[in-house]
């Protein structure tokens, strides 16, 4: 059963991805709410076939550092990937951000705290994310997001939350 939902999922996720590639007049919304900040966002950040400058301006003041207010900006690809694991989930609901952007200061007080982080952290060139999605299983946004194969992809079962990155391809 379960061989049969990832081939089901890597079949979705081929499906999304020509659907992306396809789609160059579309736009794509994304709604967050940051868990530290309590703030909340909803963005059109992709329309008539380009990234809409404003709205990547919107989303680097909200993914900024949230420990100093430190803004960096972030990868627009990285949100194709949050608007894709939407297409295949078939869920409109809000992205929880937990950490996007970090700063090379924050980066190393979490690493003297963690072997969990990494020396050159993703989060540090806005190229990571780490999230869940309200009504979608952290299993389901992991396995989802590892049929995509368009960057790395942590677990924090834990923690509760997804890591997802415009990085290599690689899981843990």
């Amino acid at each position: 059963m379960r061989s049969l939902l990832k081939t089901t999922l890597l079949l979705i996720g081929m499906i999304a991805v020509s659907a992306l590639s396809g789609n160059t007049g579309g736009e794509r919304t994304l709604s967050f709410y940051h868990t530290h900040t309590e703030k909340s966002l909803q963005v059109v950040y992709f329309r008539q076939g380009e990234y809409d400058p404003r709205a990547l301006a919107d989303l680097r003041v909200f993914m900024a550092d949230w420990r100093d207010g430190k803004q960096h900006d972030i990868d627009p690809q990285l949100m194709d990937i949050l608007w894709q694991l939407q297409q295949i989930t078939g869920s409109n609901n809000t992205w929880e951000v937990i950490s996007a952007y970090r700063s090379p200061e924050t980066n190393e007080m979490l690493r003297s705290k963690s072997s969990a982080v990494a020396k050159k952290s993703q989060h540090l060139l806005g190229n990571a994310i780490d999230v869940r999605l309200r009504g979608t299983g952290l299993e389901v946004l992991r396995d989802t997001a590892k049929t995509l194969k368009l960057g790395g992809v942590g677990y924090y079962s834990k923690s509760n939350f997804v890591h997802v990155d415009t990085g290599r391809v690689r899981y843990w």
